[in-house]
C-alpha cells in the first residue's frame, strides 16, 4: 500500500522543486489530489495502475471534484499536474494527464475589469498613512499601483531586493523567476518612510506583520484585504467580483493603452511570459481597433 504520508511529501516536493509553485498552490494541488483517491479507492490500498480515464472524468463531474472558486480550471489543472507526477515516478505505466479534458473558458470574450486613473488615486489616497500599520499598507497598495506586482509579489519583497543607488527593485514572480523593474519615486519614497520609521524586525523580509515576533508574512492576503478596506472607505464598486491585485494590473495596463504604449512594453511592466495573456487589453485600443476595422457591409456593396 502507497504510503500517503510519503507520497504527499514527494509530490509536494516535485512542486515546489520542479513546477516552482508557491506554498498556497502547493496545498491546493495536494488537496484535490488527496480528494480524487479517496474518491476513487475509497479508503483502500492505492493501486494508481488501476486508474482509469473515466475515474478520472467521474471525478470531475461529482461533488468531490468541485473547487469553491470562480476559477474551474483549477481542479483539472491540478489533476493534470498530479498524474503527470505519478507517470514521471514511475507509479503509473501511461500517463492519463492527457485524458483530463480542458475546460472552456473564454475569458477573452469579456474586456478586462478596471479603475480609471481617478479612481485609482482614491483608492491610494484611501490607505491612511498616519500610523505605522497606514505607512506599511499604503506602501504595499503603492507597489500594485505603480508597477503592477501581484500581491504574492509583494510579500515576498526582500530588503536586499531594494537597490537604492540605481533606483530598481527585484521582483520574484512566479515561477521563480525574477525581474528587477524601475522604482517611481513616490514608491520609493514610502518604502524609505515605512523602513526609516516603522519597520522593526530581524526578518529580511520587506513587509512584516504588525506584532510580535514581527514575521514575515505567510501569505498574500493582506494586500487584498488593505485593498478591500480601500474601496470600503471611498465607496466606489470594486469592478469585479473578487477584489485583488488583478484589478489595479488590469487599471495599470488600461491606462497605458490609453497613453498610447504597445503591447509589448505592457507585457514587459507586467512581466507576462506569453503573449496570449497581454492579448485581452488590445481590446482597449479602441483607436488601434478602428484603423483595422473593415467597413460595415450595405445592401448591393458586394459585387
Amino acid at each position: 500500500m502507497e504510503n500517503l504520508k510519503a507520497l504527499r511529501f514527494e509530490f509536494e516536493d516535485y512542486l515546489r522543486s520542479q513546477r516552482g509553485l508557491c506554498e498556497r498552490s502547493i496545498g491546493r494541488c495536494w488537496r484535490l489530489a488527496n480528494r480524487f483517491l479517496a474518491f476513487r479507492f475509497k479508503g483502500k490500498a492505492c493501486n494508481f495502475t488501476k486508474i482509469t480515464p473515466s475515474d478520472i472524468a467521474t471525478f470531475l463531474l461529482s461533488p468531490s471534484g468541485h473547487e469553491k472558486s470562480f476559477r474551474t480550471k483549477i481542479p483539472a489543472t491540478h489533476l493534470r499536474t498530479f498524474f503527470q507526477f505519478l507517470f514521471k515516478t514511475g507509479r503509473t505505466n501511461v500517463n492519463l494527464s492527457p485524458s483530463i479534458p480542458s475546460i472552456s473558458r473564454r475569458y477573452s470574450a469579456r474586456p478586462p475589469r478596471y479603475l480609471t486613473a481617478e479612481q485609482v488615486e482614491m483608492l491610494i489616497g484611501a490607505v491612511k498613512t498616519d500610523t505605522p500599520t497606514g505607512r506599511r499598507n499604503h506602501a504595499m497598495v503603492l507597489l500594485v499601483a505603480r508597477l503592477g506586482l501581484r500581491a504574492a509579489e509583494v510579500i515576498k519583497i526582500q530588503l536586499d531586493d531594494i537597490d537604492w543607488r540605481s533606483g530598481t527593485l527585484l521582483v520574484r514572480g512566479k515561477g521563480h523567476l525574477h525581474d528587477r523593474l524601475p522604482l517611481p519615486a513616490d514608491v520609493g519614497e514610502a518604502l524609505a518612510n515605512y523602513i526609516r520609521c516603522d519597520r522593526k524586525s530581524s526578518s529580511r523580509a520587506l513587509f512584516i506583520q504588525r506584532r510580535a515576533p514581527y514575521l514575515a508574512f505567510v501569505d498574500s492576503q493582506i494586500v487584498n484585504s488593505v485593498l478591500k478596506d480601500a474601496f470600503r472607505r471611498t465607496k466606489l464598486n470594486p469592478p469585479a467580483p473578487y477584489v485583488g491585485s488583478r484589478v489595479l494590473r488590469h487599471s495599470l495596463a488600461t491606462a497605458m493603452i490609453r497613453r498610447g504604449a504597445s503591447l509589448t512594453e505592457i507585457a514587459d511592466v507586467l512581466r507576462h511570459r506569453t503573449r496570449t495573456s497581454t492579448m485581452i487589453y488590445a481590446k482597449l485600443d479602441v483607436e488601434g481597433l478602428r484603423s483595422v476595422a473593415q467597413e460595415w457591409p450595405v445592401a448591393g456593396g458586394a459585387k
